[in-house]
């Protein structure tokens, strides 16, 4: 055995071993695996060239379940691709004036050597590329199928544009009313685009929610609030406004839609989206309105946004009627209403709606109390939680309604509106349909055809996949492909005359929203096949948290509408799911005048610490000069506060890298870098490799058969039962994913096995079988150096290739204690401990304690009293 652990050899000659078997790749119902199927999977990452270690921390994560798992017996699939089109790609490629095909594919091999050395338990046959023309066909063939089906189609509609990336951006891509990667202030347009319908399902996705108990709740909860049901009454106010022609605006209703019909009582103003008709119309003669129109339309598209911004309105000068009073209500344009959501407008109930309370008292309307809780006073000078609790309380300054609960209330208002025909119960939803056409060059191509005759025809089957020219060079103008002739001019499917393609491209979310599916069958003739049917539901997806919402969403959208063309059976994608945390790192920047920040490499910077070591500053090493101290951040590139794998393991090795990165903390929690944390996941490793060198004949001598188990002396039978109580708790951490205890326990193990000096009877075969354990309990976290020393110290002989070996078992014989240790008081004050057999009766136990050194020391004459506690103490009144 090698006297010194050199990690680079260990790993190449590990690794090498692995390649040359074939290790990873997996088989459907592979005989080798009694317990069958597991599929595991991480979210599969965005090219952009650079690992850092939190992609480490990520991915082990993943290696670690697969390789546990698959020593407990079961056919593991662990595989990895590419989420390969983007945006990202395209601006990449107008900075380095490349296509962002050649671009893509150059930081697919880079990420991909980047990975081999970790040493991750990656089926690589499995690769899947979403940008290759043999995956996206199936994008192209699926849309052409769900709009036969009707669940995709084509309309019009308002969309955010991003004036310098040229594209569509969705609700969440505007952040402050500017686009999230430009920064460009966004405009509202009106365009045509196509539209899967998730709302077809939003029922069945809301529903079957509850049947995802392997999901965080945290998660669960993200997804109901986003496809958000509400129950409610869509209700009309009526009015006599008329347009330039003289025709009635709305034909006379403007409808809104609110969940507590109960306080209509309440209205004392309405307030209408800045594109709707009513606003449009006051505008036209109202030069302050229609800049402050302006600005709305500029601002913030998303209710996340609408909560936290600011309240601001003005008059539009025109008036509805309400519908129950007959009263006049003036209209507002409000910044916080959105036309996307409802019908652009709603009822103004300031003292029952903390929103229309924050608007009134800034403008000074009146605020009318409708609801009363008994024992509870209302105010308008500030906001009580009980204004809009719709669950408490009863009517009040109602009318006819006077003295009702909220359910009542409901039933009522709503019978009196329909008996009007200004309104019905109703059912709404935050939800809308899946918007995915992009005006950008670097997606799938939407397979449609535009023809001057025939109209937009669907590109035939035969002709898939539409394949995306990869030489384009984008020079951020607009999309490429319309220039594109080759590309564009094509002739109409269905009468033959000369006709354009489709230059939008879809949606980059398409392709994420079934890979794991393709990774099942990469090769599969058809979209999926049986194997998909085998593999399918995976039984555990890990990702961040920041997917919760729409990469969750579609994919479960995207799965039911396979169910629904046949393709599936299953009718959820991933029975359970692992929201992992980030990997943090201190961050270091310098602004310049107008307000840009360059961010520095934390190995660039020299930290200066007052006289406590507390960071007090820092400069750049290269010119001495200041830099701010941006705190602890999200390891991220665009703020250089990354450390690359391939550093750490030049330097310490891909074990040591793994196991620093699973011990920083819970891998569900946020972890910071720390370099005296590697250092010290090296030193462990280490002293392992030295261990295993001081033991190995004595692990050799211990090599007998488990039928003719020694007996055990009794300071044996503690090692033992020390290392299988320990062995219990790695069970149940490995069980529950905190891999963070598991490496303790693996740790608690090597502290227990070098602190045992005894050579009585039974102890090699009890250090050999500990020494085996932990290998196993170790070898998901460091493959490569329990690889190695699994081989030296002939384990393989009795147990076989590590990466198959028997998950250890916990003998619940070695638990067994023949004596216990007792805490000893005098006077209720600790004074020592005794050990006595583990069924001593009480007399026994009295006798020992009263004849310990301890006791003797404490006690004068005969005691008073003897208190036993079993299992636990013996207390002598003196």
């Amino acid at each position: 055995m090698q006297e010194k652990y050199i990690p680079s050899d260990v790993e190449q000659a590990a690794q090498t071993h692995w390649k040359n078997t074939n290790a990873y790749q997996a088989v459907e119902n592979d005989p080798r695996f009694p317990k069958g199927k597991y599929y595991a999977c991480s979210m599969l990452p965005y090219p952009s060239g650079k690992l850092h270690m939190g992609h480490v921390r990520n991915y082990t994560i993943n290696d670690m379940l697969a390789r546990q798992l698959r020593m407990k017996g079961y056919n593991v699939l662990m595989p990895m691709g590419w989420d390969a089109f983007g945006l990202p790609a395209e601006n990449a490629a107008i900075a380095y004036k490349k296509s962002p095909a050649e671009w893509t594919y150059a930081n697919i091999e880079d990420m991909k050597s980047q990975m081999q050395p970790l040493g991750l338990a990656f089926d690589w046959s499995r690769e899947v590329a979403t940008c290759d023309p043999q995956y996206y066909r199936w994008n192209q063939w699926l849309f052409l199928k769900m709009l036969e089906k009707g669940i995709a189609y084509k309309k019009t509609q308002v969309v955010n544009w991003d004036p310098i990336d040229q594209t569509v951006l969705a609700n969440e891509q505007v952040i402050d009313g500017r686009g999230w990667r430009s920064g460009a202030l966004v405009e509202k347009r009106e365009i045509p685009g196509y539209y899967f319908g998730i709302t077809q399902y939003a029922d069945e996705l809301l529903n079957s929610i509850d049947t995802l108990d392997g999901w965080p709740e945290q998660v669960r909860t993200m997804q109901r609030n986003w496809i958000g049901k509400s129950e409610g009454v869509r209700f009309a106010f009526t009015h006599t406004i008329r347009d330039a022609d003289g025709a009635l605006v709305q034909d006379g209703k403007m409808f809104v839609f609110t969940t507590r019909p109960d306080t209509i009582m309440g209205v004392t103003f309405c307030a209408v989206a800045a594109e709707h008709p009513l606003a449009t119309l006051a505008a036209k003669n109202n030069p302050a309105l229609a800049s402050f129109i302006e600005e709305c339309k500029a601002g913030g598209t998303t209710e996340a946004e609408m909560a936290t911004k600011e309240k601001e309105g003005l008059p539009t000068g025109l008036f509805v009627t309400h519908p129950l009073t007959g009263q006049q209500v003036e209209v507002w344009v409000g910044n916080y209403v959105l036309m996307t959501y409802g019908d652009g407008a709603v009822m103004g109930v300031p003292a029952h709606d903390e929103r229309d309370f924050a608007f009134a008292k800034k403008y000074q309307i009146a605020i009318q109390q409708v609801v009363q809780v008994a024992g509870e006073e209302f105010t308008t000078d500030a906001w009580a939680e009980w204004y809009g609790d719709k669950q408490k309380g009863l009517t009040v300054n109602s009318g006819k309604y006077d003295g009702l609960s909220y359910k009542a209330a409901v039933d009522a208002v709503a019978a009196d509106l329909a008996a009007k025909g200004l309104g019905e119960k109703k059912t709404t939803w935050r939800l809308r349909d899946w918007g995915i056409s992009r005006q950008r060059y670097w997606g799938t191509p939407i397979p449609i055809i535009h023809c001057d005759s025939c109209g937009d025809v669907p590109v035939p089957y035969q002709d898939l996949p539409v394949v995306l020219p990869t030489d384009c060079i984008p020079d951020g103008s607009g999309n490429p492909l319309k220039t594109r002739t080759d590309f564009l001019h094509v002739d109409c499917p269905k009468c033959g005359k000369p006709a354009q393609r489709e230059t939008d491209t879809m949606d980059t979310f398409v392709d994420s929203s079934w890979y794991f599916m393709r990774y099942t069958c990469p090769d599969a003739t058809d979209m999926v096949d049986a194997r998909n049917d085998y593999w399918m539901a995976m039984d555990q997806y890990i990702g961040g948290v920041e997917h919760a919402v729409l990469h969750l969403l579609y994919a479960r959208f995207w799965t039911k509408a396979m169910r629904d063309l046949g393709l599936v059976s299953i009718d959820e994608p991933f029975k359970n799911l692992f929201t992992q945390g980030m990997l943090l790192n201190e961050s270091f920047y310098r602004e310049e005048a107008n307000g840009k920040k360059t961010w520095f490499y934390p190995n660039e910077i020299e930290v200066q610490h007052d006289d406590k070591g507390r960071p007090v500053a820092a400069i750049l090493k290269s010119d001495g000069q200041p830099v701010q101290m941006g705190g602890i951040e999200k390891m991220s590139k665009s703020k250089n506060n990354v450390v690359e794998p391939k550093d750490i393991i030049s330097q310490f090795g891909a074990d040591t890298a793994r196991l620093f990165t699973m011990f920083a903390g819970p891998p569900d929690q946020s972890a910071a870098w720390s370099n005296s944390g590697v250092e010290g996941a090296s030193r462990y490793l280490r002293r392992l490799w030295a261990s295993a060198l001081k033991l190995s004949d004595t692990i050799a001598a211990g090599a007998v058969a488990a039928t003719s188990a020694p007996a055990f002396a009794a300071d044996v039978k503690v090692l033992r039962r020390e290392v299988h109580l320990t062995l219990k708790q790695i069970d149940a951490d490995y069980d529950r994913l905190q891999y963070n205890t598991v490496v303790s326990g693996a740790m608690k193990l090597l502290n227990t096995i070098e602190s045992f000096k005894s050579e009585a009877e039974g102890y090699q075969f009890a250090l050999r079988e500990a020494f085996g354990i932990l290998l196993r309990a170790l070898y998901p976290v460091c493959p490569h150096i329990t690889h190695a020393l699994w081989q030296e110290l002939g384990l393989a002989a009795e147990h076989g290739e590590l990466i198959d070996a028997p998950w250890p078992t916990v003998d619940e014989a070695a638990l067994v204690q023949d004596e216990i240790e007792l805490v000893v008081q005098v006077n209720g004050k600790l004074r020592g401990s005794i050990k006595v057999a583990k069924d001593a009766d009480k007399a026994t136990i009295e006798a020992t304690a009263l004849a310990s050194e301890a006791v003797q020391r404490f006690l004068e004459g005969a005691p008073k009293k003897i208190i036993v506690v079993p299992g636990k103490l013996v207390n002598i009144v003196a």
